[in-house]
């Protein structure tokens, strides 16, 4: 893997990429995708080996055709056409933005992005990502080996706001909301409502109300959509970062360091020439 340097032309090309990306799923109507594809990426970290996590590898052919990614070859075409005009982004980068760009642009939080994720070639193997048929031991045995925690697993959940199952891929079928393109607090309230006439429920989304734990904050987040979306975007600004920061091997570049660096040369160079005028006129004094 690559070392990414993030320097100031990679920041363009970020922002460049948000830009592409909000026009995109604003076009195609594909920010639950988007996000899914995020998740995915990032979902297969194991924090006892530390390996998986958001690091591109499921661009892989043997990735992204394990059965729990099924669909995610469209999100990935569309990365590509993004891909295709900033050629710099990692795709580890530029799928994790695409996540923070999907929620942003329906209406959720806003969740911070910090770039310099290099590309992986190695994947997972098959299975580390929540199974939909599993329950409550199974959700915390998956989100536990991330490293993530009880309230991650129930605000991270709430993405489930966004989208629908499609039965050729999961072989489910529906949405979990109401408004499955428009990001909010109502996958919550949903919940607690008991069975809903076209609407999804799963055997993991059902497994929250059944731990006092987990229940607690489908509660609080079903009343309070602040808390929420507070807690939601920590959450996933976690899971888009697992196992990465920006001093694991990856050269952070940055312009104000480089600046800072330029006044202090200068400083000692106008220096020199003080003490040197200084010690001339001493010399013609005597």
């Amino acid at each position: 893997m690559a070392n990414v340097i993030v320097d100031s032309e990679y920041h363009k090309d970020v922002e460049k990429a948000r830009r592409e990306l909000r026009a995109l799923i604003a076009n195609k109507n594909c920010a639950p995708i988007m996000l899914r594809l995020a998740w995915h990426d990032a979902g297969t970290y194991d924090a006892n080996t530390k390996t998986g996590g958001p690091n591109g590898s499921i661009r892989n052919v043997e990735e992204y055709s394990h059965g729990a990614n099924n669909g995610l070859k469209i999100a990935l075409d569309f990365c590509e056409q993004v891909k295709s005009k900033c050629s710099k982004i990692s795709y580890a980068d530029l799928y994790q933005l695409a996540g923070v760009v999907a929620v942003e642009v329906t209406g959720g939080p806003t969740v911070h992005f910090q770039p310099g994720r290099k590309d992986s070639k190695i994947s997972p193997r098959e299975g580390r990502l929540p199974d939909a048929n599993k329950g409550l031991q199974h959700l915390r045995d998956v989100f536990h080996r991330m490293g993530l925690s009880d309230k991650d697993i129930v605000a991270l959940s709430g993405g489930h706001t966004l989208g629908r199952a499609h039965p050729e891929r999961s072989g489910f079928d529906g949405p979990w909301t109401q408004e499955p393109l428009k990001f909010d607090n109502s996958y919550f309230q949903e919940l607690l409502k008991g069975e809903s006439e076209g609407l999804l429920k799963l055997r993991t989304d059902l497994a929250l109300l059944e731990d006092p734990e987990f229940r607690h904050y489908v509660e609080l987040y079903a009343k309070d959509e602040d808390a929420f979306f507070k807690d939601y975007a920590e959450s996933h600004k976690k899971l888009s970062e697992l196992g990465f920061s920006p001093s694991s091997g990856n050269k952070i570049v940055k312009d104000g360091t480089i600046l800072a660096q330029s006044a202090v040369g200068v400083a000692v160079a106008a220096t020199v020439v003080i003490f040197s005028y200084l010690y001339e006129a001493r010399k013609k004094m005597k």
